[in-house]
């Protein structure tokens, strides 16, 4: 990669111009006094003064005692971004009528959420700026708060926004069917249950973080990101800083984890990027783990109120459900935060044949952290609402729920078909998926330990769940509603003179193992060995244009570039090939870094020799032949709005009844991804999921307290699973090759945080149930349950 032409950290000439001939000071930019330029260094660090209250309308911000701070640069308020960065709302145009005000990086004149941004410093350390913002004097005049999602939208609540008439961000209806009429029915069971899923995030051991460097001279801003999609966050910082896009780089490499956290667009990395244009210097800024619990987006605050009616012989003759979720008070830009909402109400029933579904979701605003995708987005929400209620329904019908699965699910043999709610599925097994884990796990033998066990006082219990997830998005997801965000990716491929091949791809790393999955498909398709392939990504500067990593597309969407990339190439080496060797190109091909007859393992010519003659000596080859030995290609799904993963997985815990605790024994998960290329990646991905989703279940939650305030801001208040809580995670697949791709690779990074919540819930209900309680609140945590067995019959 070749990197920025800036050296950070090394002193030097630049700002502005010598006062005289030979002066060794430069006037400091903004600050009007001259600083010793070899003493200074170039790169500045900045930090946040933020908002201590849900609701304020500032007064005033006195930063006369910081400005005196020995290494303090200067400080910007709200104010100071009004000429520089062009208001941005998310709103996108196919979520028909969401609304959200425009949004600034700083707060200009009222705070909205503890924790926004009001003042930022830029010194030349981390821990001066820190120090520096800690003296920042504000004058805050507090106001009444919206922080409870359920009442935002009752007349005695404040309205957030007053230019709306309500804190309503947006609201969607299906109904498909006729449910009132299953409803009057004599020979149907109602099961009804509110399901409430807390509020959490996704915590990457990589905190967000940038480095932004602004070049006057060429009107070129580099920026060094911690995130997910290069080319969108060069579209953003081009459109919202009045930079041309072509004099916009974006580089990501190597992230720390993202999960969905670091696609979004922050105020404080916009800050920062807008002050490197504003001083004409590098700044940087990386959040720590306190701001990182404060701003960093959450996820999954739903109340949801469902029911679902089946017939005696265990068909599902209906689903209903109400959802309401509180976001924050803006919509995230550039995705939104009703993305999350609208996932729940397509998703939800999706692998069963539901004939009448009613499903309604309100996003409402409120005087918290805003909330919008994260990993799996949706769908732990979407699969527990149906498959707790079939759950329900089966103990109310007195049927196993696994009889009562295999009853309704698709059958493999129907598709393609659409869902209830209007989704296209195809290409999936979910009748497989679900016997192939039965016998996995011997249920019937798990089922009869565990009511021996409950005799003995012990209470265990299996809890299953059938899914879809949405992987391998098409240009319907985003660009349909008119953001500037790729559902395609692109890749380059070329010969070196030494016979290796290059691979640059627009799909990006975070520790997912895409760059590995990338280099043995060209390795394999190509016909090199792996060792001799470099692979580049997150690079707007070098790779081709593409989306970049979001909804499991890494090996389905930008594997399948690379692949038809490797084949254009190979086909260029092998149409030179037959020149120089006096052969056709069909009875040629390409093996362990050699081209070779077709049948033979005889070398004709190594791939070095052949680039060598191309490269060097291209007189020795017909002056009308094509000497290109690089080949990229794009691909983007077509045939279908998503390509669906499916997948079943199951649960065994142990509730301790004295305690509240719930250990989770086993977890099974049997994945249909389509093409397998990576076992042992894949398998990873699926396990890490699922500890993901563990955490959800179990463990984790944003808490806050009725003004508003986040009450657990550290590691040491917001529990993550350990190691020390971790099951076996047993992963076993069905191979169902997508039909809209050459290599028939689906996604399989967000099935197991999307799966195990519903079985890590229902597993624990099968436990309660016998003791003629439920619950359905997540996180389960220990008091949750020790009040829940307040009205527990041992008996």
């Amino acid at each position: 990669m070749t990197g920025p032409r800036f050296d950070f950290d090394k002193p030097g000439k630049y700002i502005g111009q010598p006062t005289k001939r030979g002066d060794t000071k430069r006037l400091l930019r903004g600050r009007g006094k001259y600083v010793d330029d070899l003493t200074l260094p170039r790169m500045l660090h900045a930090a946040f003064l933020r908002s201590p209250v849900a609701h304020g309308k500032i007064l005033s911000i006195d930063i006369t005692e910081a400005k005196k701070v020995n290494g303090v640069i200067r400080i910007f308020k709200g104010s100071d971004f009004i000429d520089v960065v062009k208001p941005y709302v998310g709103v996108l145009s196919h979520l028909a009528g969401l609304r959200s005000p425009p949004q600034m990086p700083i707060a200009i004149d009222r705070v909205l959420w503890q924790g926004e941004p009001v003042a930022m410093v830029v010194a030349t350390s981390r821990a001066i700026a820190e120090d520096a913002v800690s003296l920042i004097e504000m004058d805050l005049e507090e106001l009444p708060a919206a922080t409870n999602m359920e009442t935002a939208l009752d007349k005695e609540e404040p309205i957030i926004h007053s230019e709306y008439d309500s804190n309503l961000s947006w609201e969607r209806t299906v109904d498909v069917g006729d449910v009132e009429e299953v409803y009057k029915r004599d020979d149907v069971t109602i099961v009804e249950k509110q399901f409430r899923f807390g509020r959490h995030t996704g915590v990457p051991l990589e905190a967000r973080s940038i480095i932004a460097n602004y070049d006057p001279s060429e009107n070129q801003l580099d920026v060094y990101y911690s995130g997910q999609a290069p080319h969108m966050m060069q579209n953003i910082y081009s459109k919202h800083l009045n930079i041309p896009e072509e004099n916009v780089r974006v580089i990501s490499q190597d992230v720390g984890g993202a999960f969905g956290i670091k696609i979004h667009t922050y105020g404080d990395e916009f800050a920062a990027t807008a002050v490197a244009k504003i001083m004409e210097r590098p700044i940087k800024f990386i959040a720590d783990r306190y701001e990182s619990f404060m701003t960093d987006i959450h996820a999954r605050d739903h109340v949801v109120n469902g029911k679902m009616a089946v017939s005696k012989d265990g068909k599902i003759l209906a689903i209903e459900f109400s959802d309401i979720t509180g976001i924050g008070p803006f919509s995230m830009y550039p995705r939104t935060s009703a993305i999350e909402a609208n996932q729940i109400l397509n998703l939800t029933g999706g692998p069963y044949v539901v004939p009448n579904y009613r499903a309604n979701s309100r996003v409402v605003f409120q005087n918290k952290n805003m909330m919008c995708q994260y990993r799996a987005v949706g769908h732990p929400v979407a699969m527990a609402i149906c498959d707790g209620l079939v759950e329900e329904a089966a103990a109310a019908i007195n049927m196993d729920s696994v009889e009562l699965r295999k009853l309704n699910l698709i059958k493999d043999n129907a598709y393609p078909t659409t869902t209830a709610s209007g989704l296209k599925l195809d290409d999936l097994s979910h009748h497989k998926a679900i016997n192939k884990l039965v016998e996995m796990m011997d249920y019937e033998k798990l089922k009869d330990e565990n009511n021996k066990l409950r005799n003995e006082g012990v209470h265990r219990g299996i809890g299953f769940v059938s899914m879809i997830e949405i992987t391998n998005p098409s240009p319907a997801f985003y660009g349909v509603g008119g953001a500037h965000i790729a559902s395609q990716d692109g890749a380059t491929i070329r010969l070196g003179a030494g016979g290796g091949i290059h691979v640059s791809s627009s799909v990006t790393e975070q520790g997912q193992g895409t760059n590995a999955i990338l280099a043995q498909i060209a390795a394999d398709v190509f016909g090199v060995n792996i060792d001799m392939v470099q692979v580049t990504t997150g690079d707007t500067k070098t790779t081709p244009y593409g989306g970049g990593a979001w909804a499991s597309r890494g090996a389905g969407i930008g594997g399948e570039a690379v692949y038809l990339a490797a084949e254009a190439l190979k086909d260029q080496v092998l149409d030179i090939a037959s020149v120089m060797l006096q052969s056709k190109p069909e009875d040629l091909n390409i093996s362990d870094g050699n081209v070779v007859d077709i049948g033979s393992d005889d070398n004709r010519i190594s791939l070095s020799d052949l680039a060598r003659t191309v490269y060097y000596r291209g007189n020795e080859l017909p002056s009308d032949m094509p000497l290109e030995l690089i080949a990229t290609r794009h691909y983007r799904v077509t045939d279908m709005p998503f390509v669906f993963t499916n997948a079943a997985m199951a649960a065994h815990i142990e509730l301790d009844v004295e305690t509240g605790i719930i250990k989770v024994l086993n977890f099974w998960a049997v994945e249909d991804c389509g093409r397998v290329i990576n076992p042992m990646l894949v398998d990873e991905q699926i396990r890490g999921g699922v500890v993901q989703g563990i955490g959800s279940a179990l463990y984790e939650e944003c808490l806050y307290s009725d003004e508003g305030q986040l009450l657990n801001v550290t590691l040491a208040d917001y529990l993550v699973p350990m190691a020390a809580e971790m099951p076996e995670i047993h992963v076993a697949h069905i191979e169902t090759p997508t039909k809209t791709s050459v290599l028939g690779a689906k996604g399989a990074g967000e099935a197991g945080t999307g799966g195990a919540p519903a079985a890590i819930i229902n597993a624990v209900n099968n436990a309660l149930r016998p003791l003629g309680v439920t619950n359905f609140q997540i996180p389960m945590t220990p008091n949750r349950m020790l009040e829940t067995l307040k009205a527990a019959n041992f008996k």
